[in-house]
């Protein structure tokens, strides 16, 4: 399609004054005045018509004795695939770190500011290279646990150089005491009750913490094998009178979304799957926003498909509100509780 857009010399000029990307390895375009060639997309200053002359290839503008543009470098590869090229490094240099890189030794490996290694690694996956390695060291911590002789012996694998910080990281990451999650979630209690909302079936999960899961579903013996499967080996307490309590505040913001929920929240997930939670959080009811709104409310706008997998993974429902997450036309995307409950719960905060 591009290639038809770009055939004719008024579309390729329309192209450059718009600095059109889509445009990019379509075509090239020279200024005699300057000497150089560059992208249709260069942010360097628009040249005048007169001056500009159009090419087909990077060959054929060099052959006319145009050297390669400065800023936009067209003869390297684009932007965004440097980008990625840039942050794949970082991240291979992060995970085999024996100890946590700060940003100036990050900077000064890959041969770019401080400031510009920051913006583009936020920009490409999110979360900034501090998160990234602490996410990191929390995913070896939960490998180590498992595969080391001892915590101690694991607090050192997983990167952490002191007990201290393993500690203060591991109840955020585990939900429970390393000693715990070690034995795969022996010795950890999780409460929990099922009851009927005008959903369908509810079950309301909660560790020491705070509110583990709200699932939603047709079948309570399918939402308790859901539950089970995350916690295999934790001590799972159900149908306590006292928690009896919990279930109607939960059910009540089923019922009325706009009430809000103040119960605190116990949900563990990777740096980006906790960014994109937090976010969603803030998006009020009768609010909706699409997965490229949402991305850009991260700072990640090229991770429209990882924000989706966020949603996807959300197991406290409702009081993460990815139910208020559509496509870009505002048609209903996939549910993991079924579209139907999606609208039923838009329709209750008039969401338009």
């Amino acid at each position: 399609m591009n290639q038809v857009t770009y055939t004719t010399d008024d579309a390729r000029w329309a192209a450059v004054q718009q600095r059109d990307g889509n445009a990019d390895g379509q075509f090239w375009y020279a200024v005699r005045t300057t000497g150089i060639y560059c992208r249709p997309s260069c942010g360097a200053r628009p040249a005048l018509r007169a001056n500009v002359s159009f090419h087909a290839s990077m060959l054929d503008a060099e052959s006319a004795g145009f050297r390669p543009c400065r800023r936009c470098k067209p003869d390297q590869p684009p932007l965004a695939e440097r980008h990625a090229a840039l942050v794949e490094r970082l991240c291979r240099l992060i995970d085999a770190a024996d100890s946590e890189l700060d940003l100036t030794s990050l900077a000064e490996a890959a041969g770019v500011s401080q400031y510009h290694l920051h913006r583009v690694f936020k920009a490409q996956t999110g979360i900034t290279p501090k998160a990234y390695a602490a996410a990191g060291r929390q995913r070896r911590m939960q490998e180590k646990l498992v595969q080391q002789a001892s915590v101690t012996d694991a607090i050192y694998a997983a990167g952490f150089n002191s007990s201290g910080r393993f500690y203060a990281a591991s109840q955020g990451a585990l939900g429970m005491t390393p000693t715990a999650f070690r034995a795969g979630g022996r010795g950890a209690t999780i409460r929990f009750a099922i009851a009927q909302c005008s959903l369908g079936a509810i079950l309301v999960a909660s560790t020491d913490v705070g509110i583990c899961a709200i699932l939603l579903g047709d079948d309570p013996e399918l939402l308790a094998r859901d539950l089970q499967d995350r916690f295999p080996k934790a001590e799972l307490i159900g149908a306590e009178r006292d928690y009896e309590q919990t279930v109607a505040r939960v059910i009540g913001l089923v019922e009325a979304p706009e009430l809000g929920l103040d119960l605190p929240l116990d949900v563990r997930g990777t740096a980006f799957q906790q960014r994109v939670w937090q976010v969603l959080r803030t998006i009020p009811a009768g609010r909706t926003v699409s997965y490229t709104e949402l991305a850009r409310l991260i700072g990640a706008p090229n991770s429209v498909r990882a924000v989706a997998g966020a949603c996807a993974a959300n197991a406290v429902a409702v009081a993460i509100p990815c139910h208020r997450v559509v496509r870009t036309d505002g048609s209903l995307s996939g549910y993991r509780w079924g579209v139907e409950r999606k609208q039923a719960l838009l329709e209750r905060e008039g969401a338009k």
